[in-house]
């Protein structure tokens, strides 16, 4: 299932995006929004007897974390070592706050504060429950689904301050989109999830959850260890090589394959 969150100039609403999907789970022309009576993360899926066509309409990030966005950094072993770090030998954590959050076609605004702003493409793990201390045999049952996330990083920043808060914790920082996909389980991919990442047409990420160093039932029993997570927050699970530079009017497209992809484009802040 795939849950939107959209508006059609009015009050921001929740829905099922139905219709036909390709391998990368694009939707189809034809696609509709069947709207929801409410947030599925508090009063369950309850449609409405009101639909509209997915053109007609604009996709909004497709949950507002109720307390936090958990990174994890340094998750896949070549991205690691393009930026020439050490591996991890546990998950390192950082966290990016709610206001951080932006949905699909939202600009991300360069800061005047950095030179070097870089994209980075990531699937994110939405959280559907309050839990704490969640062993990794039990973390399908805490996760609500999965979306598409551009974990953005002022580069500069990150090794000026030698820690991560103000590097990647600006407004429009974590774009996330365009729907959370329920029925999606990366572990049961022997190839893992894809994910790619593009600027201004041109492949530059190209990655698979296959190479997570770990793997998401470890992150969530991880961050659980340390912090109750709400329902609505949002773990993003590393970033594939081939992180670089974005500048003001560059657009990125990030694609998970089975849930879609999440277009930005980088304005003047």
């Amino acid at each position: 299932m795939r849950i939107a969150r959209f508006t059609t100039g009015e009050e921001p609403m929740y829905g099922v995006v139905t219709g036909e999907v390709d391998e990368l789970g694009q939707p189809a022309d034809d696609s509709v929004v069947v709207a929801l009576a409410g947030d599925p993360l508090y009063v369950g899926v309850k449609l409405l007897e009101q639909e509209h066509r997915l053109a007609d309409v604009r996709l909004l990030a497709p949950v507002l974390p109720r307390s936090k966005v958990v990174g994890i950094g340094r998750n896949y072993a070549a991205h690691a070592a393009e930026l020439g770090h050490d591996l991890p030998e546990e998950p390192l954590m950082f966290l990016k706050p709610n206001t951080a959050v932006v949905g699909p076609g939202d600009p991300v605004h360069y800061p005047r504060q950095t030179e070097e702003l870089h994209y980075e493409g990531e699937l994110a793990v939405v959280i559907g429950r309050i839990c704490r201390d969640v062993p990794p045999e039990k973390a399908t049952d805490v996760i609500h689904g999965y979306t598409v996330a551009n974990d953005v990083t002022a580069r500069d920043l990150q090794r000026k301050d030698g820690q991560f808060t103000r590097a990647k914790g600006f407004d429009s920082f974590c774009p996330l989109g365009p729907w959370i996909e329920t029925d999606l389980d990366p572990q049961t991919f022997a190839d893992g999830v894809r994910i790619t990442t593009h600027l201004n047409g041109d492949l530059v990420q190209d990655g698979s959850t296959a190479d997570l160093i770990f793997d998401i039932p470890t992150l969530v029993a991880h961050v659980t260890s340390v912090m109750t997570l709400l329902p609505g927050d949002v773990i993003l699970t590393g970033t594939p090589e081939g992180v670089g530079p974005m500048a003001v009017g560059d657009e990125v497209e990030v694609t998970v394959a089975g849930i879609g992809s999440l277009t930005n484009k980088v304005a003047s802040r």
